[in-house]
């Protein structure tokens, strides 16, 4: 009979999958693009936003950058989207930039990568969820109030739909996803077309009087290079997420690496398309976006609501309150929400990765029931909430930590797959035809490394006081602690490295018994001590109280049992100390001998009986178990209500009998 607990869980994550299923959650490219690029897709809808929030900083002045910067945006995504086409191929395991770092910049480099993309990861998973949670607020501004529930009650459903497993998840997403991607391109397209009938959309913040930050007007020689830059970082948002599909090449359908190459053409292509489109929407309608609109914007009162950049232009585009404009921010608060799903899928196969490298605790190369890393699933879900109350789900506060990771991981992995074309052109292996292509290869991730370097260095100058700093101080956190990680996991498989000589034997094995009461677990336990023939058998018990003592050596003698009853006194009433002082001694008399000490040990059914019994016994193993030369044994003796659980392993088809009735249908 289940528990409420395990019918929860099946409600929520699903039944089990057995491990020869694994090959069934391999996703066709139209559930792959929806999974991996949902992400970068999403960017779109902010990263015009976030450039925009900067130039705005200096009045209307500086706003006649926006077309240049987003060049350069477009620009960059580019190489980088040609440049992990490259990485895809050469390496198909699922490690991306971890991978491509470890094996050909070392192993500390590959570390910095890992800790890069997890905090990204986890920023991923708040940003996301937070800027949707905006564009909800902009279509129902009475949420306002509830920011933090919202995002916190979100990230609860996304981890829930992702413990079900990639392809389920991935059915969900797909409508959503495709919604968006459709939405916005009849957007831009409507947007045009009036605009070239003489009729160009306006937005509702297009009469603002914008008042300029001071210190940012007549910007001049390198405080203006400074201020465009800072600009074009903010702009780069529209990058985060294209690693994820190089992250998740195992999981696409084969041709594992071409599929997914393709994939990252079709992203790239589509993430370009609504990222210029949306920012040319935004200039014809004179969008006005501030990160403080009540002291840029003449008559913005501080408890009125900022509508999105996306919301503004699908206003001006399709009419406040229409089908369309509910439509788009519906969509676009959708795919912002699932976005994240890029990180739940890269973090948890980043972290079994790692687990595997040893550079994080193995539990997160544990498959779940539904053959996904569900440890990893909950240890993101953990830390994003986290970041989410810290910074109340704001996205302008959370954005500034946001793209350092990205621009890391993006700049060791193709500093990395240069080293790795070089290496193929010095072994000499290379044909001449293959070494024209793999001199073009080298080429795009040469100037993909200098780019992606460029712009982490402006990232980090420009943002660093504006939270950067936060993401700086994780980076080296996380670092440090994997390396520490994988220096024990190193040591104790060091320490645990068989010798050649073989392991000598035991000269004798003295069993001890330990007694609290004379009742059916201590005499299976001794029972069970008698039958190992040990070559010498005590029972032992610990006196802390006269009268009890005496008790159970009268009914010790009366069942006359072929074992003596050793009787320890202690006047302070341990039962730990004593145990071990006997033990030890033994020990110092005997240091080639082995003491076997076995410990009778209820079986319960439920978790709060288990708050009754056996804490002297867990105690007592917890202290053995550090003594040298002493094997501890657990008696099991399962008590009536333990019986609920022997029926639950035989309904799973755990049980012999279960095994039995499987064979015989």
């Amino acid at each position: 009979m289940s528990t409420a607990g395990d019918v929860v869980k099946r409600v929520v994550v699903g039944r089990a999958l057995r491990s020869d299923r694994q090959s069934e959650q391999e996703l066709p490219k139209s559930l792959a693009l929806p999974i991996f690029a949902s992400d970068p897709l999403s960017s779109v809808s902010y990263a015009t936003q976030e450039l925009l929030a900067v130039l705005t900083l200096g009045g209307l002045a500086y706003l006649y950058l926006t077309p240049y910067l987003s060049a350069g945006v477009v620009v960059l995504l580019t190489v980088v989207v040609l440049s992990y086409r490259q990485l895809v191929h050469a390496y198909p395991s699922g490690g991306g930039d971890y991978e491509v770092a470890s094996k050909n910049l070392g192993q500390r480099s590959g570390v910095v990568v890992a800790s890069a993309l997890l905090v990204d990861y986890v920023l991923t998973v708040a940003v996301s969820v937070s800027a949707g949670v905006d564009n909800i607020i902009s279509a129902a501004e009475g949420l306002a109030d509830h920011r933090v529930a919202l995002a916190l009650g979100l990230v609860t459903l996304l981890t829930a739909m992702n413990l079900r497993g990639v392809k389920e998840s991935g059915k969900i997403f797909a409508v959503p996803t495709y919604g968006f991607v459709l939405g916005i391109l009849a957007m831009i397209a409507y947007g045009l077309v009036q605009a070239a009938g003489g009729d160009a959309p306006r937005a509702e913040s297009a009469s603002y009087d914008v008042l300029a930050e001071d210190g940012s007007v007549g910007l001049t020689g390198l405080a203006f290079a400074f201020f465009a830059l800072r600009a074009f970082a903010s702009g780069c948002t529209a990058l985060t997420g294209v690693e994820g599909i190089a992250n998740g090449v195992p999981a696409f359908r084969k041709p594992k690496s071409r599929n997914a190459a393709t994939t990252l053409a079709l992203m790239g292509g589509l993430a370009m398309t609504m990222f210029v489109g949306i920012t040319a929407l935004a200039i014809l309608s004179d969008v006005r976006y501030s990160q403080d609109p009540a002291q840029q914007f003449a008559g913005f009162e501080e408890g009125d609501v900022q509508r999105s950049v996306i919301a503004q232009v699908a206003a001006a585009v399709f009419g406040d309150a229409t089908i369309a404009f509910f439509y788009v921010q519906a969509m676009t608060a959708a795919i912002l929400i699932l976005a994240a799903n890029t990180a739940y899928n890269g973090f948890p196969l980043l972290g079994s990765i790692l687990a595997q490298d040893r550079n994080l605790p193995r539990q997160l190369h544990t498959r779940g029931d539904r053959l996904v890393y569900s440890n990893g699933v909950l240890l993101l879900a953990l830390f994003a909430s986290l970041l989410i109350v810290a910074f109340e789900a704001s996205v302008t506060s959370l954005i500034q930590l946001y793209i350092i990771g990205v621009f890391t991981a993006f700049t060791f992995g193709q500093a990395g797959m240069v080293k790795h074309w070089n290496t193929q052109l010095r072994s000499g292996r290379v044909t001449a035809e293959r070494r024209r292509s793999v001199y073009k290869s080298r080429a795009i991730n040469a100037i993909g490394c200098s780019l992606t370097g460029l712009v982490l260095a402006i990232v980090v100058v420009t943002k660093f006081t504006r939270g950067a700093y936060i993401v700086l101080i994780a980076m080296p956190i996380l670092y440090v602690l994997m390396r520490a990680i994988n220096r024990h996991y190193e040591r104790v498989a060091e320490e645990l490295e068989p010798e050649d000589e073989a392991v000598p034997l035991p000269s004798r094995n003295h069993a001890i018994v330990l007694v609290s009461k004379v009742h059916a677990p201590t005499l299976r336990a001794l029972a069970y001590a008698r039958a190992t023939r040990p070559h010498d058998l005590t029972a032992l018990t610990v006196s802390v109280d006269p009268q009890e003592s005496r008790a159970l050596q009268e009914a010790w003698d009366r069942r006359d049992l072929p074992v003596p009853l050793t009787v320890i006194e202690s006047p302070y009433r341990e039962i730990t100390r004593p145990v071990l002082d006997y033990v030890r001694h033994i020990r110092l008399q005997s240091p080639r001998d082995v003491v076997t000490v076995f410990i009778p040990e209820y079986v319960v059914g439920h978790w709060w009986e288990q708050l009754l019994h056996n804490q002297s016994a867990l105690r007592l193993k917890g202290r053995l178990l550090f003594q040298p030369g002493v094997m501890v044994t657990s008696v099991a003796y399962q008590l009536r209500s333990s019986e609920r659980l022997r029926d639950d392993d035989t309904a799973d088809g755990s049980a012999p009998g279960a095994a039995r009735r499987a064979s015989e249908r």
